[in-house]
């Protein structure tokens, strides 16, 4: 299984912080209203099968089901799962919640999804390529695939990991492995060979004073691409 058990331990273990704006998933609530609004931007959800992969404690998939999306969230991180099933009952949202991998998902509803989403999960796994390719296998043709991860660079690894997690902790120590994040271009080449076209990309920004994130041309650190599948 594509998976990094130390990973999975270190996501279950802070599970219950998930749905605080200020605790160790601060930097996911902010930047998620600007991740939307650029999935928007290229895909229609409204009463479309949308699938979050890594969903963790659904703050993507709670948006995406606002906005009336018929959303599905997979984690292999059951704690996690088990948040978000419980914040959306509170938020009276319907989201259909499964502890899965990408590639399990994609063995049992290939080309079931219109829109598929993945979220900072590729720098946490063994094999990005794997996750892409499942990516591919799940959306219909024709359909969207978003991405989001960190470029890696002298710049990324000074704002990830020494500005984010050492010095503002914005994020506990340990995070990120430096060695996993993707350049654009390798995130492309995975794209493509899973018979995917790359529609678009974006930089994300952070005022790391602010803590705010904006839309940039400059992907130098994290950065998103919108990808078709091909027909």
């Amino acid at each position: 299984m594509n998976l990094d058990t130390s990973e999975l331990n270190k996501f279950n273990a802070v599970a219950d912080s998930w749905w605080d704006p200020k605790g160790n998933f601060r930097p996911l609530h902010d930047m998620n209203p600007v991740r939307l609004d650029w999935i928007k931007t290229h895909a229609s959800l409204e009463n479309r099968d949308v699938l979050d992969i890594g969903c963790g404690g659904g703050i993507l998939s709670e948006s995406l089901a606002k906005e009336k999306a018929i959303v599905t969230g997979i984690d292999l991180a059951s704690n996690a799962i088990e948040t978000a099933r419980s914040h959306s009952i509170e938020s009276n949202l319907s989201i259909r919640y499964l502890i899965s991998s990408a590639e399990e998902l994609a063995d049992m509803e290939p080309a079931k999804y219109d829109v598929v989403t993945c979220m900072e999960l590729l720098e946490h796994v063994p094999d990005p390529s794997s996750i892409v390719k499942a990516c591919s296998r799940l959306v219909k043709p024709g359909g969207m695939v978003f991405f989001s991860t960190l470029n890696r660079n002298v710049k990324s690894f000074c704002h990830a990991i020494i500005g984010a997690e050492y010095i503002l902790r914005l994020l506990p120590k340990g995070t990120h492995d430096f060695q996993r994040f993707l350049t654009p271009a390798e995130l492309s080449r995975f794209v493509r060979s899973a018979n995917m076209t790359v529609s678009a990309i974006t930089g994300i920004t952070c005022d790391l004073q602010a803590k705010k994130f904006n839309l940039s041309k400059n992907t130098q650190i994290n950065y998103m691409l919108a990808c078709t599948k091909q027909v």
